[in-house]
């Protein structure tokens, strides 16, 4: 029997993976947030210019920022890779990332508040941003019903642990099927709000324009709000020293409602790219440069000679 074997074989293996992810958590909540948080700065300031994504992240680093000397570039690399070790050991402290716990403070909470007090859904965006979990807590902890989108784990026992870590916090997450419309629209007559990181690369879709390069960027938070009349959220989060934070939600950004709808949407949608855009220039260490976010023609430009 073959297919069985390979089944409990893919099962043993799956949950030997969930043990161990189970126990570094499990060690991180000991070290407590902000060791945990130093720790994995450190793992991956090691160990992650080390590996391949290293080059890609110097290539997004070429491409958003051209005129940068490769001192600064390559010091701005090491530092993002101290980042995103930080954030993934934080996952496992959520639960203390919190307002309530004193780590995160707020700017314009009002707003929030305003959302939560109106009943309607919003779709509130931003981007790979610091550690971009610290916002789901803040809208969870301001009172906004919703849900936040996210991809599910290949390891459904992983995915469980996930789920479960991220629910201390008050966080329901929703794994779409496909692009996830359908489901997204019924959240939202149900009156939750939709959270959606609309930086990630996106194969299909309209084209916008991203520090300067064409992208393809997903359609669905402006054409949930032009479908619910309602507006995009921005909200983006800056690290502060000793594993604290900042989170700002910005003036939302609405979506026009003209005869030429495919318009409308293209237009909202740069939008939400330009509000990431401007965040991270202003706070390049805080992006996540390890994904690639160009298409490949922008990247293969890099290695053409320049013309004399």
């Amino acid at each position: 029997m073959p297919g069985k074997s390979s089944d409990w074989r893919q099962d043993f293996a799956w949950r030997l993976e969930a043990f161990g992810f189970q126990a570094l958590f499990g060690f991180l909540r000991l070290l407590g947030v902000e060791r945990a948080s130093g720790l994995g700065g450190w793992l991956l300031r090691t160990l992650g210019p080390l590996t391949g994504t290293q080059k890609t992240v110097i290539r997004n680093l070429r491409i958003a920022f051209p005129d940068m000397d490769e001192a600064e570039r390559n010091a701005l690399a090491l530092a993002q890779w101290d980042q995103t070790g930080r954030t993934f050991a934080e996952l496992a402290v959520m639960d203390q990332l919190t307002p309530e716990g004193g780590r995160v403070e707020v700017v314009g909470l009002e707003r929030l508040h305003a959302l939560r007090d109106s009943g309607k859904p919003a779709v509130l965006i931003s981007g790979h941003l610091a550690n971009f979990e610290v916002m789901a807590a803040v809208i969870m902890a301001a009172g906004v019903p919703c849900q936040v989108t996210y991809r599910a784990a290949n390891n459904p026992y992983v995915d469980a642990l996930i789920r479960k870590s991220r629910e201390r916090y008050g966080i329901r997450l929703f794994a779409p099927k496909g692009d996830g419309t359908r489901d997204l629209m019924a959240g939202m007559k149900r009156g939750d709000s939709i959270a959606l990181l609309v930086d990630q690369k996106y194969n299909q879709g309209p084209e916008v324009q991203f520090f300067g390069q064409p992208v393809n960027a997903s359609p669905g938070a402006a054409r949930l709000a032009a479908r619910f009349d309602t507006v995009m959220q921005p909200l983006s989060v800056v690290r502060l020293p000793n594993a604290r934070f900042r989170v700002t939600a910005h003036e939302p950004i609405s979506v026009n409602h003209s005869e030429d709808k495919a318009a409308d949407v293209l237009a909202g949608v740069q939008a939400a790219n330009r509000f990431v855009e401007d965040r991270v220039r202003e706070h390049p260490v805080d992006w996540f440069w390890v994904h690639k976010r160009w298409p490949d023609e922008v990247y293969a430009a890099l290695d053409r000679p320049a013309s004399v």
